[in-house]
């Protein structure tokens, strides 16, 4: 498409979601110069207002309605009349040098690419820590690491953000590379598309380069492409991908595919893509459930070396604070170990660790409740009145309803022992800890207790 056709398409469009005035006043007399490596130069009337106006009230509606148009994510540049003939000779300088920067980029990066030195060799199958909710996931990423083209292909995995994905896709990535001589490529998405994109918008004879960029990944035995969700609302990006998809399944090669959403999630996906996204596995990760993420702390400890332990009650408190992002779980023993050498400490106690993550938990509730919101929660919660909560009656929901309350109170707030059995109707401390520790070992197997006290938890950050 060239620049008038973009620029009569822009217009026509822009016409449609704006008055006459405006239209008239601002957008009639601009005019398109340039559109080159996603870069668009708009000229302006030597008007210093009319500029104004356009970058305080147009500059978004201008920005979408070019992108969509181009299929490209552009950045604009306002140029006044009169400036715009010092800025030609620069500008065909520039555009030399971009065309021979997209040229280098595509021999270097497309040409001479090393298939297989983009793993990370940290993510195998044996540091990946299994449990409940991503055994599946794991089971059948193994399977086929074992058998490339073979079963589930393709293969879609999908899960939020630090979940665990992709250390899966890297693990199948070295599997492969370690136990055969298969070419296996790993790429997100935004590369894919920024591949695509440097052949397409310069403007040479590029057939050479598309068949360069089309032997890179369509001469592979493996594609691994994450963050699939880049490419939504990338129409020309999507047909590229369709064509290399068509290309390598029909040749029995094998096809994985990670996204941070299940392919029914996607909107501005063509058809075609998620129909053939469904012919192999679709495999989801879940957010840890208790037991595991105790593991991944215990695992972090283990893997990395660090010249010290922490106890039960510090590895529950990272459990229960820090959410379900493993990233962020792993990050917290390591901030625990910065604290321990930082301040020289012998053994790290629960108030070193609050002390260590106080900033870094997801929010940090034990600053916020106080034992009476936990009761009044709580007994809301369970339909019954605080005054039972605090009572002697041993009826099975209240006894449940007040050791949750003392398990709560133990990691949520910073009260002593001694003080939250007081207000839980004058209980000794040796009560508070024995509720405690009961929840906990509960939580470990109980998965509608982990609901519970996920609600919980949820309403006392409201």
């Amino acid at each position: 498409m060239n620049i008038e056709d973009i620029w009569e398409k822009f217009l026509s469009k822009i016409k449609s979601k704006v008055s006459l005035m405006s239209y008239n006043y601002i957008f009639k007399d601009l005019k398109l110069h340039s559109y080159i490596n996603s870069k668009i130069i708009i000229i302006v009337p030597n008007n210093e207002l009319l500029l104004q106006n356009i970058t305080k009230n147009y500059e978004s509606l201008i920005e979408e309605t070019l992108n969509d148009i181009t299929n490209d994510t552009c950045a604009i540049q306002y140029v006044f009349e009169s400036d715009i003939k010092n800025i030609d000779d620069n500008y065909s300088s520039n555009i030399i040098n971009s065309e021979n920067e997209v040229k280098s980029n595509i021999n270097n990066d497309i040409t001479n690419y090393n298939y297989s030195s983009n793993f990370n060799p940290k993510y195998t199958f044996d540091t990946f820590v299994v449990g409940e909710s991503n055994k599946l996931a794991y089971g059948t990423a193994l399977a086929v690491a074992q058998n490339p083209g073979k079963l589930y292909n393709p293969y879609f995995i999908y899960a939020s953000s630090g979940l665990g994905k992709t250390h899966l896709m890297h693990a199948i990535g070295n599997y492969i590379v370690t136990h055969s001589d298969k070419k296996v490529l790993y790429i997100t998405a935004e590369q894919f598309s920024n591949d695509y994109r440097s052949i397409v918008n310069s403007n040479n004879n590029n057939v050479t380069y598309l068949e360069a960029f089309r032997e890179k990944y369509r001469n592979v035995d493996v594609l691994m492409i994450d963050d699939i969700q880049f490419l939504e609302n990338k129409e020309k990006t999507q047909i590229e991908f369709t064509n290399t998809f068509n290309s390598l399944h029909g040749n029995d090669k094998q096809i994985i595919i990670a996204s941070d959403k299940s392919i029914n999630d996607y909107k501005y996906l063509e058809e075609r893509l998620k129909t053939r996204f469904r012919w192999g596995l679709t495999e989801s990760i879940n957010p840890p459930e208790y037991e595991l993420k105790r593991n991944i702390i215990k695992n972090k400890l283990m893997v990395n070396n660090f010249d010290f332990d922490i106890n039960d009650e510090i590895i529950d408190y990272i459990a229960n604070n820090c959410g379900s992002d493993i990233r962020n779980i792993e990050g917290a023993v390591t901030r625990i170990a910065a604290y321990k050498s930082i301040f020289n400490i012998d053994e790290i106690t629960i108030n070193d660790a609050k002390d260590a993550l106080k900033e870094f938990v997801d929010t940090p509730v034990y600053r916020t409740n106080s034992i009476s919101k936990i009761i009044d929660i709580v007994s809301k919660y369970y339909g019954i009145d605080s005054s039972m909560i605090k009572g002697k009656m041993k009826k099975k929901n209240i006894a449940e309803a007040r050791a949750i309350v003392m398990y709560l109170s133990r990691i949520l707030t910073e009260e002593s022992l001694e003080r939250i059995g007081l207000e839980i109707g004058g209980r000794d401390h040796s009560t508070v800890i024995y509720s405690y520790e009961k929840i906990s070992n509960e939580l470990k197997t109980n998965l509608n207790l982990q609901e519970v006290i996920r609600i919980l938890k949820d309403k006392l950050r409201e």
